[in-house]
């Protein structure tokens, strides 16, 4: 199993990360972000939605994602079965066949679930984690994320088409997009509500909800151990709100609700 490469990881920081409070750019670049933005802001839904699949093939392509046959693709298919798409979004799951410890989801409704995030949790674990990243979709999370990586990274020069037709993006263009969607992060407002519709998703698959606050601990143990210090992990579960913050609230309405703690 391969490390997957810092461009290509976390798109949105969903659940993730103590990551900078906003995306690092030079000021150059800045400054010729904000020249393109009325131009960018005109962005059809349709070149959206072809940006954001250009974005999603690209990922599928620079990371070696498990085939149908593989126990990675079979357990997530088994646990994400009926999920076909949520308000009117089309869902699809594929795993990618890497040790980090993560996932993520985008605007199209594509979720990337990383072997080494399978690895640490248990199904209830894991479908909240999943059911958190289908949350930034539902409550379009994902799709202000993808925008506001457009708008502030390379990409501003290909934006905005008057012809109405998305240009192709090079390949450096999508590492810019990389870059500035692993930098980017979720309001503390965006991460509480994709924390209760985890929880809800998982009540509603008749799940204990305190997995959710299980993974969140795991993360946190794992997080602390000096092998883990400078790895990915370190990306999970963005500081807004932090993680203790996040375990204390999830536990508190799991105990409040009558579900009991699993063993």
């Amino acid at each position: 199993m391969k490390k997957i490469l810092t461009c290509f990881a976390l798109l949105g920081a969903s659940l993730f990360a103590p990551l900078p409070s906003a995306a690092q750019f030079n000021i150059g670049k800045g400054v010729n972000a904000l020249k393109q933005g009325a131009q960018a802001l005109t962005l059809t839904d349709a070149q959206m939605a072809a940006y954001v699949k250009e974005y999603i093939d690209w990922m599928d392509t620079h990371n070696k994602v498990c085939d149908e046959n593989h126990e990675y693709t079979q357990r997530l298919r088994r646990l994400t079965k009926g999920l076909d798409s949520v308000e009117g979004i089309p869902l699809n799951f594929k795993v990618y066949w890497v040790v980090d410890v993560n996932a993520f989801a985008c605007a199209d409704g594509s979720v990337r679930v990383f072997a080494g995030l399978m690895d640490q949790m248990t199904d209830d674990e894991l479908l909240g984690v999943i059911g958190h990243e289908i949350g930034h979709v539902a409550h379009k999370d994902s799709k202000k994320a993808f925008k506001t990586a457009l708008l502030t990274s390379a990409l501003k020069d290909a934006v905005g088409s008057t012809s109405g037709t998305a240009s192709a993006l090079t390949d450096s263009q999508l590492g810019s997009l990389s870059e500035s969607l692993v930098n980017a992060t979720y309001s503390q407002k965006q991460e509480k509500a994709a924390d209760d519709y985890g929880y809800e998703f998982l009540k509603a698959h008749d799940k204990n909800p305190w997995a959710m606050a299980l993974s969140f601990e795991k993360l946190q143990a794992l997080s602390g151990s000096g092998s883990n210090s400078n790895s990915k992990i370190n990306q999970l579960f963005s500081s807004h709100p932090d993680l203790p913050t996040r375990i204390k609230r999830m536990s508190e309405r799991a105990t409040k609700e009558g579900f009991t703690r699993p063993e």
